[in-house]
């Protein structure tokens, strides 16, 4: 075990490989890089040299040559939250394809977590960072990487006032269209589950309603809620607006209970995201209500367990998988020296329609195509 006082030991110099190794510093050179003509055992001596003195694996040891440590960072805002795990596949299978690894960092939407998330990045000196940002208008960390050449894309969420690719859903639209489903089946009276937007939620929304692109997906999402209402013509009742303080089952159950405990309750209700759908849907299973007859539910997110629940759940669907890939095969470009302008990229969405979505009570209303895709 190292001791406290000792220094970590820097990345060893091409020169110092070379004279490790015996050989000139082309020679090394040639033999960490993988280009040029080296005899075998010459390539193995050096490839042993320049481990020993840095303690890396050979992929950083090449690095000094290439200058690329064939490695980027993830940084994900939480990795127990299914849609973020689908974003993860998708980046790592592009990411290997293309010959990279990935270190994946977990924020847990802690400000804190990700100032440190981005500083290990750095340490580990990683060609290029996929970002979830916690906060949106500061982007003075990851500047200071952009800065220093590091290329940067945002998958989920943008930050206002950072010059970088970013791959998104419209939440504002994928909403709205939900919301106005909710309405052609009849429902007046809709319940919004979404996060602690802070203050007055519908004084907040309609803030966030001026650069929904720079605003958590709850927000933004409650932004498309908000329009669908107004565009009906329908009033706007704070009390259907339900924030929960921690994306939890319990919150979100918690939440839930409210809104059907009102004295005139709602009749449908949207959750921002699927793990609050998931603590919604048991709060109205506990509730006695007759699901879906008396109350709907619609929620993000088409994952395994909402086609075997019954009812069958009714979902706006994000690509979760293509946005990372999408997310991976932009910084793979940047990688490669394109240095185009900074795109914001908006995958479709699509709204299921399964059995937890039916006509308000006392309605009757033709129901069409089950499926929706929203640009």
């Amino acid at each position: 075990m190292r001791a406290q006082s000792e220094t970590p030991r820097s990345r060893p110099t091409l020169n110092e490989v070379a004279a490790a190794a015996g050989v000139s510093r082309a020679t090394a050179a040639r033999a960490l890089g993988e280009y040029g003509y080296v005899h075998s055992a010459t390539r193995a001596n050096v490839r042993e040299a320049a481990e020993r003195l840095g303690n890396r694996p050979h992929r950083i040891a090449r690095s000094m040559v290439t200058g690329r440590t064939q490695t980027i960072g993830f940084v994900g805002a939480d990795m127990e939250n299914p849609f973020f795990g689908r974003t993860m596949a998708g980046i790592l299978d592009v990411a290997r394809s293309g010959g990279y690894e990935v270190i994946i960092t977990n924020t847990q939407e802690d400000p804190e977590l990700e100032r440190r998330a981005v500083r290990v990045l750095h340490e580990r000196q990683v060609d290029g960072v996929i970002f979830t940002p916690a906060q949106f208008g500061d982007a003075s960390q990851l500047r200071r990487l952009a800065d220093e050449g590091v290329p940067i894309v945002l998958v989920d969420r943008s930050i206002r006032g950072l010059a970088a690719d970013a791959v998104l859903i419209d939440n504002v639209r994928a909403a709205r269209s939900g919301v106005v489903r909710l309405i052609e089946l009849g429902h007046a009276r809709i319940g919004l589950i979404t996060n602690d937007l802070g203050g007055d939620p519908v004084a907040r929304l309609r803030e966030t309603a001026l650069d929904p692109t720079h605003a958590s997906t709850g927000a933004a999402r409650g932004v498309g809620y908000l329009a669908a209402l107004q565009g009906a013509g329908l009033p706007i009742d704070p009390a259907l607006i339900a924030p929960t303080a921690r994306f939890t089952r319990e919150a979100a159950a918690e939440a839930a209970g409210r809104l059907l405990g009102l004295r005139v309750r709602p009749t449908a209700i949207l959750t921002v995201d699927n793990v609050l759908t998931l603590g919604a849907f048991e709060a109205i299973q506990r509730s006695g209500l007759e699901f879906p007859e008396q109350i709907s539910l619609l929620g993000f997110d088409d994952l395994d367990w909402t086609t075997i629940v019954r009812p069958t759940l009714s979902v706006i669907a994000q690509p979760g998988y293509d946005i990372g890939a999408t997310a991976a095969r932009r910084l793979l470009a940047r990688l490669d020296h394109e240095d185009s302008p900074g795109q914001v990229l908006f995958l479709d969405t699509e709204l299921i329609e399964r059995e937890s979505t039916t006509n308000a009570p006392n309605t009757v209303v033709p129901t069409p195509t089950t499926r929706r895709r929203t640009r």
